[in-house]
């Protein structure tokens, strides 16, 4: 994923940027950069490697040694970013939030012009910031250029210009696959993907871009470069899983809609006699718990939290890039009550499943720590597709889906053309699917939040919202 953060004000606002980007570091843990822009010192940056170390820790010796009156920063799972551009609309620094998928055609279209010119990284890759500016470069404007990239762009952008002047352009993706909110304060204003970053920090809420649109924003003031477009895709799993807690995307308070979304997964429950039998409802911890706290509500079953994560050195097992280290961190962090666990009977709601191998783990933890039933539910619908619209999944193949793995597992290839009715638990392939899935990991039940249930849940016009992953509709 990535997130993040822009200041522009008439005061030096280098902790603010600071700050607020800090508060993105949940969305990934490859890459982060800040840039200031001070009116006699011009433009001041630093960027890091933060797979080892937190961003606060990377970037405290920058926040001694710099400052500005306007600025922005990036948390990246991709290239260093933000760039420093010279063109001929003039010297930038430029960042950007989302997944370029077709960055490689991009290039190759963009290096059969003359004078194009890329920084070939490692095995001859080319950052996608580059590509995104080097689009924009292509007309005589920066609106016009960023209408033009996001044109061109299969994927998702949202992006933030910060000009020489001290001004911010703000760009929000085409389909506002991705949040953008703005706030201000009494000297100026704040961009951000999570609305609490800036809230935390004394802005208070503004508004939202809609899809497409581009500001430009002074100190004095925001000016529409772009309007916006009525047709939105907001991703789903902003509320499901990644957004944080207190975050608001399109006035959806994210702890909120998971609360409800269990409480929905609840009264969808068929089995008459499960209430009744459970000890304890408990969530797969973090994301997991306040879907569990709605189905606990709902369904007047006591809540627990049978074991906690241990998180002062990872804070989210996504966040490494390879699997066998996400496998060896997730082990390290469950750490049993066991009184809570010993001879219950315990249903534990996870935020998603996707591959499985922590599933499995999870479940033995339970089993070596006395548990006697193991119920599981997913507070989202069977995940079939790897998402091409942002980076989140972008290294899983469809083929690790543990879903799609039992479907070739029972059917086949010829299974994938079913997928809607593996999806359906009430179909006889649905039902063959949670059969399965509750045998190989020894649960003594497992199932998914409906479609239907996790749209009601947030609330939305469904066609304002992107359910690829589930649904495989774009």
């Amino acid at each position: 994923m990535g997130g993040m953060f822009a200041v522009t004000s008439a005061r030096d606002i280098q902790e603010d940027v600071f700050f607020g980007t800090d508060y993105h570091s949940h969305l990934g843990n490859y890459r982060a950069g800040m840039v200031v822009c001070d009116s006699q010192a011009g433009f001041q940056r630093e960027i890091h490697n933060i797979q080892r170390d937190s961003f606060r820790s990377r970037f405290a010796n920058f926040l001694q040694g710099s400052r500005g009156q306007s600025g922005i920063g990036c948390i990246a799972d991709d290239a260093p970013s933000p760039l420093i551009i010279s063109s001929h609309l003039g010297t930038y620094a430029i960042c950007f939030v989302g997944a370029i998928t077709n960055s490689q055609e991009l290039t190759d279209e963009l290096l059969a012009e003359k004078g194009v010119l890329f920084n070939a990284r490692s095995r001859g890759r080319i950052n996608p910031t580059e590509v995104l500016s080097a689009l924009i470069s292509m007309k005589d404007s920066f609106e016009e250029g960023i209408v033009y990239a996001q044109s061109k762009i299969e994927g998702s952008c949202n992006l933030a210009i910060l000009l020489d002047d001290g001004s911010l352009i703000i760009g929000r993706d085409r389909l506002g696959r991705l949040p953008m909110i703005i706030g201000r304060d009494d000297d100026g204003y704040a961009v951000s993907f999570e609305s609490f970053s800036f809230e935390k920090l004394g802005y208070h809420y503004v508004s939202e871009l809609g899809p497409h649109e581009v500001v430009k924003i002074r100190p004095e003031g925001v000016e529409q470069l772009v309007p916006p477009r009525q047709e939105m895709r907001i991703c789903s799993f902003l509320w499901n899983y990644y957004g944080y807690p207190t975050s608001t995307y399109e006035n959806v308070n994210v702890e909120i809609m998971r609360n409800r979304n269990g409480e929905i997964l609840a009264q969808n429950e068929t089995d008459p006699t499960l209430f009744d039998r459970l000890d304890y409802v408990c969530g797969v911890p973090d994301s997991g718990t306040p879907h569990a706290m709605g189905y606990a509500f709902q369904s007047s079953v006591k809540f627990a939290r049978c074991y906690i994560k241990y998180t002062p050195t990872w804070s989210r097992s996504f966040l490494p890039h390879l699997q066998g280290s996400r496998n060896e961190i997730a082990k390290m962090k469950q750490v049993p009550i066991k009184q809570l666990i010993n001879e219950k009977n315990i249903l534990f709601v996870d935020d998603s499943i996707v591959r499985g191998t922590q599933l499995r783990e999870t479940v033995e933890f339970l089993k070596e720590n006395g548990a006697r039933e193991v119920h599981m539910r997913s507070a989202c619908p069977p995940m079939m597709y790897t998402c091409k619209f942002l980076n989140f999944s972008v290294s899983t193949s469809e083929d690790d889906l543990i879903t799609r793995r039992i479907i070739q597992q029972l059917e086949g290839p010829e299974g994938l053309e079913h997928i809607d009715e593996y999806a359906d638990q009430n179909s006889e392939r649905g039902k063959r699917l949670r059969a399965v899935l509750a045998e190989q990991f020894n649960f003594d039940s497992i199932e998914f939040q409906s479609l239907e249930g996790i749209i009601e849940a947030i609330g939305l016009n469904p066609n304002s919202l992107c359910t690829y992953c589930w649904s495989g509709r774009e």
